[in-house]
């Protein structure tokens, strides 16, 4: 066994991620791990392996248990403490799932058909805006960013003139370089802005999600509160570095763009393969065995950190025939950008339905798509939790 690494940050490509971490697969999918603290722990490189461990309920998401496998100053007033109200993804059974329970009518791929032409018009109203702007745009600004950006606040009810305030919470929730205080008070901004529109919604005649939730009594204020950060965050800023990465990725894989352009019907698999191939929450999943495991003839003791690094088990070769190559044309399901097990992306089913619809229109409209500046000049977002790109100059 080798002795503890550190995990890798350096990427060598704009779309792949570090190269270590294909070399501590190939030489062990279970490997020791030093996290910034000091503490030994595991790391997670192959895709059977991560299925293995985020499949079995004996490996806890808890938060109070939890630790960032990079330096993450922000993390600090969230992890190694219990879970906030309504943040199921830091918690487990049953918790965990009541809440689930209550939310995951709203996110079934039946619901988000029926949101399709919502989506549909809101991605041409700003495709007719960049068409009126007539290039170069900022593509993330122009069009990834806001488009899940007012999807989810139409979901929740939250007003979309408050954007700007909320997406600057977010982001800083996501820096890795935020301080913990800069962390802790951008939460308290995105609780207020959601208190608000819950209390608001729970008045007589008020709706969107976070009122129906606060109406059916079945969750605290202070649970549909952070159940609504959450909602609020995650479902804007991952579709938003997904469709924009995606974009960027396609622009520089001109035979996978024309294959795409010449048959429309490939969209669904190529949104699945590039969720595969860029995978964008970058440092992986944390887990802590609740009790000593048994895994690949080792044990992992209790209590010992577990981080899951979901690029490297969707670049599996075991699981994907030449992972590090992007073809739209591969059946890439089975990925876990979206995680596994009983914590996998809630919001999943509304992420495709608008990389989905977004895609394909995006190219229809601008079939002279291209980046406005080299490849390299394009400024990808290394600091964050979630890989991506901070702008997209295009042009067409």
């Amino acid at each position: 066994m080798t002795g503890p690494r550190p995990m890798p940050t350096v990427r060598r490509g704009f779309f792949d991620p570090p190269p270590e971490l294909a070399e501590y697969r190939e030489q062990d999918p279970l490997m020791r791990l030093k996290y910034p603290d000091g503490h030994v722990g595991w790391l997670v490189t192959g895709h059977r392996l991560a299925r293995t461990v985020l499949a079995d309920s004996r490996f806890s998401a808890r938060s109070e248990l939890k630790r960032a496998p990079v330096h993450r100053p922000g993390a600090d007033p969230f992890y190694g403490k219990p879970a906030l109200p309504g943040w199921l993804v830091d918690m487990d059974r049953p918790e965990h799932t009541r809440l689930r329970r209550l939310l995951a009518g709203q996110f079934t791929a039946h619901r988000m058909e029926e949101l399709r032409p919502r989506i549909h018009r809101i991605v041409e109203d700003h495709l007719n805006e960049m068409e009126r702007r007539s290039g170069p745009v900022d593509l993330v600004t122009a069009f990834a960013l806001p488009i899940p950006s007012l999807v989810i606040c139409e979901l929740l009810g939250v007003p979309y003139d408050r954007r700007e305030a909320f997406q600057r919470d977010s982001a800083t929730l996501f820096r890795l370089d935020a301080t913990a205080e800069e962390a802790a008070g951008a939460m308290e901004g995105l609780e207020a802005l959601l208190r608000e529109v819950t209390e608001y919604q729970s008045r007589p005649g008020g709706s969107g999600l976070l009122g129906a939730l606060a109406v059916g009594g079945q969750m605290s204020m202070a649970e549909i509160t952070g159940t609504g950060v959450l909602l609020l965050t995650a479902g804007h800023e991952t579709t938003a570095s997904s469709l924009a990465l995606g974009v960027f990725a396609l622009l520089c894989h001109p035979e996978q763009l024309a294959a795409l352009r010449a048959d429309p019907a490939l969209v669904d698999g190529a949104v699945e393969e590039l969720l595969r191939y860029l995978t964008i929450f970058q440092f992986g999943v944390p887990r802590t065995p609740l009790e000593d495991v048994e895994l690949e003839g080792r044990v992992i003791r209790a209590g010992e950190s577990v981080t899951i690094s979901l690029p490297a088990a969707n670049r599996d070769p075991d699981r994907f025939e030449d992972p590090d190559r992007l073809d739209v044309t591969r059946q890439a399901r089975g990925h876990l950008a979206f995680g596994y097990g009983i914590h996998q992306c809630l919001g999943q089913n509304l992420a495709r339905a608008e990389m989905r619809t977004a895609l394909p229109l995006l190219l229809a409209r601008f079939p002279q798509l291209r980046l406005a500046v080299p490849a390299e000049r394009v400024p990808l977002s290394h600091d964050m939790g979630f890989y991506g790109v901070h702008r997209l100059p295009v042009i067409w």
